[in-house]
């Protein structure tokens, strides 16, 4: 089996045709480490069930918004868990939060989803 040769300076690769070169030509996209950091943040905050859960509840409204006080009952959770989850969602730029007297409604930031699955399509 032979191997390949990997020169990183300039991206090129020695390699016989059977062999795949170990370094990205120069046109692929990768992330760099801040936007690596910020998509870790990002997904994240959406590996857990109950906040899952709460993203699926706000995008299928009709109003494309919902209250926290609408929130606890279908979750099965108490009040402070679930603002507890809501914070890390706004946090991470998936929820709008917008406060309207002693309450506070939530919606989906517009396009961060879609971003979110852009980032997981191959470049080209």
């Amino acid at each position: 089996m032979s191997t390949a040769t990997a020169n990183p300076a300039d991206g090129t690769c020695t390699a016989p045709a059977a062999d795949t070169c170990c370094v990205p030509s120069p046109g692929e996209a990768i992330l760099n480490a801040e936007e690596a950091e910020l998509l870790a943040l990002r997904f994240k905050a959406l590996s857990d069930p109950n906040r899952l859960r709460i993203l699926s509840i706000v995008s299928s409204s009709e109003s494309a918004e919902t209250c926290v006080c609408d929130l606890s009952e279908p979750l099965g959770l108490k009040q402070p868990t679930v603002s507890h989850h809501l914070k890390i969602l706004v946090d991470a730029g998936i929820l709008h939060r917008e406060k309207r007297g002693v309450w506070a409604y939530f919606s989906v930031v517009p396009g961060a989803l879609e971003s979110l699955g852009a980032s997981l399509a191959p470049k080209p």
